[in-house]
């Protein structure tokens, strides 16, 4: 696998070409990562374990129905559980990094063995968990969807501001308040956005950005019952104070994959 990492890093070097309006940019991003696997028979604590002692991370990869409220039994075999390497993903979050890893679509390619150039398998696929160590914060397994060209996924897609310098609300000494840090939406897997950006340019004292508000591709269904929930709003400084808001893009220690 490490001939595979190698190439990986080459592979990652190539300029990417500018984006068009309403373009998913993952699809300008992700073309230069290929996810280079080799498939595990067994799952448990202790092989996973040996996994990692070795310089792997285990994986699975599920399709989107085994994820539903009633999934489909048909669609179990399209289970896999996997072993990636680490440098290989190390590098992939150096250069995507979080949130957006996990509203980006990568390329999968499954060989034979550590070193084959067999193909066992090929696809596309979506990361939807991170599970880490909670003493060292190192990648404990990584879990994936599949997401080839036809289906379509539940993302939650990572909301960013832009516009911060010219907001009115921000020159009187406010301050944003971020409401929401993701908006899930159903995409086509060919139109996932890597982020949602909310323009805050305009924003004056207790002005608010609601979900009604966002342009997205017309293929992508918000899932959200209320559109008029706010995204974020623009307050001031004496009279409210920011509070974090949580994200699920990481996972403390898991049940093993």
């Amino acid at each position: 696998m490490a001939k595979w990492w190698r190439s990986l890093r080459t592979a990652i070097q190539y300029p990417r070409p500018p984006l068009s309006p309403l373009q998913p940019f993952h699809s300008q991003s992700s073309r230069y990562h290929t996810i280079q696997a080799i498939p595990r028979e067994v799952a448990g604590r202790r092989v996973s374990a040996r996994e990692r002692e070795q310089g792997r991370i285990p994986a699975v990869v599920f399709p989107q129905s085994l994820l539903d409220k009633n999934p489909s039994n048909g669609l179990t075999s399209r289970k896999r559980l996997l072993t990636t390497e680490k440098k290989q993903i190390q590098a992939i979050l150096k250069s995507v990094q979080l949130p957006f890893f996990c509203s980006t679509t990568f390329p999968l390619q499954v060989r034979a063995g550590s070193g084959s150039s067999m193909l066992l398998e090929s696809g596309t696929v979506m990361p939807i968990k991170i599970h880490r160590s909670e003493k060292t914060g190192k990648i404990l397994n990584l879990v994936f969807v599949w997401a080839d060209e036809g289906t379509e996924l539940k993302v939650d897609v990572p909301v960013v501001f832009k516009g911060e310098e010219n907001c009115p609300g921000l020159k009187k000494g406010g301050h944003l308040k971020m409401i929401r840090s993701t908006l899930k939406y159903i995409c086509p897997a060919e139109q996932i956005p890597q982020k949602i950006e909310v323009d805050v340019s305009n924003l004056d004292i207790e002005d608010r950005v609601y979900m009604r508000d966002i342009e997205v591709h017309p293929s992508l269904k918000l899932l959200s019952k209320n559109e008029n929930l706010p995204i974020c709003k623009c307050v001031a400084t004496n009279l409210d104070s920011p509070e974090p808001v949580a994200t699920n893009l990481e996972r403390p220690e898991p049940a093993e994959v």
